[in-house]
């Protein structure tokens, strides 16, 4: 395997396990990600939106690892898009002031550096 399937293969794997591990947060407790990226970590509110989008983020990242061939091609392709909006909006809410800065410049780079992952699997032979 060259060096760079090699890379590859790490980035799909570690993107896969961001995904499954912030999913399962998400579902099982939306406290952990309610006090990095909400104003008010106290709040519940933010609670059914992390339990709605954890498990197709588990399932996103399940196909990252499962997946072969052309649908493991799809699913790389699919994750810089996904990646790649979710910074934006990220990025976007910081400057709109949507959130406070200190939550953008975490959402921001936790995003980018899943975006850049994406592209680095996407890349790869």
């Amino acid at each position: 395997m060259s060096d760079h399937a090699s890379l590859g293969t790490a980035a799909v794997r570690t993107l896969a396990a961001i995904r499954i591990v912030n999913g399962t947060l998400g579902l099982l407790a939306p406290h952990v990600l309610a006090a990095r990226t909400s104003t008010d970590p106290d709040s519940t509110e933010p609670y059914y939106a992390f339990r709605m989008f954890g498990i197709r983020t588990v399932v996103l990242g399940l196909d990252l690892l499962t997946l072969t061939g052309p649908a493991q091609q799809r699913a790389r392709t699919q994750a810089v898009i996904i990646h790649a909006s979710d910074t934006a909006a990220a990025l976007l809410g910081g400057l709109r002031g949507d959130v406070p800065p200190k939550v953008a410049r975490t959402t921001v780079a936790i995003s980018a550096v899943n975006t850049a992952l994406a592209v680095v699997a996407k890349l790869a032979p």
